[in-house]
């Protein structure tokens, strides 16, 4: 599943990118298309995403997805977000936000993968891959060291980041 491998640290340094910024937009995205459960891949250059989107439980939802299979639309199972993708998604979450004193959803794709971004930042850490499910996450990902690290975590257990950030940003 994953390999491990050993890169000096400047190979990735030197490229290094804000990771929460583009993980919470790409969030965005996913939780437009009620997609919660995937695995994530950053592949220097931009991210594909595979996952499905929940099912819907209503008789019109199932009568949609039958009608898209038909038409040969099918489900989505791969997509691509290059920088120019991301940055526009980013506009558009800008825009739709609204600066209030509520604590954002913790447990909205946006913010987990935001805060996993910013989990990623502070250790000095390169994103390899993340597999989200329901409860727990799977980070890959090379160390400031230039190793490849495995964490598998409950979401829950960034709950304490994701505060301290909001924090700051408030």
């Amino acid at each position: 599943m994953f390999e491990l491998l050993s890169f000096p640290r400047e190979d990735f340094m030197a490229a290094k990118i804000p990771y929460d910024h583009q993980l919470r937009a790409i969030g965005q995205s996913l939780e437009a298309q009620r997609i919660d459960i995937f695995e994530l891949k950053y592949l220097g250059d931009h991210f594909v995403v595979n996952g499905k989107p929940e099912k819907e439980t209503s008789l019109l939802a199932a009568l949609r997805e039958w009608q898209k299979r038909l038409r040969s639309e099918g489900l989505i199972s791969s997509l691509t977000y290059a920088s120019q993708d991301i940055r526009s998604l980013e506009g558009q979450g800008a825009a739709k936000r609204v600066r209030s004193d509520r604590l954002p959803e913790f447990y909205s794709v946006s913010n987990t993968l935001r805060t996993l971004g910013s989990y990623l930042e502070l250790q000095g850490a390169e994103l390899l891959e993340i597999h989200k499910r329901a409860l727990t996450v799977t980070l890959l990902y090379r160390n400031r060291h230039g190793f490849t690290d495995i964490e598998e975590r409950s979401i829950a257990s960034f709950y304490h980041l994701f505060l301290h950030l909001h924090g700051k940003r408030g």
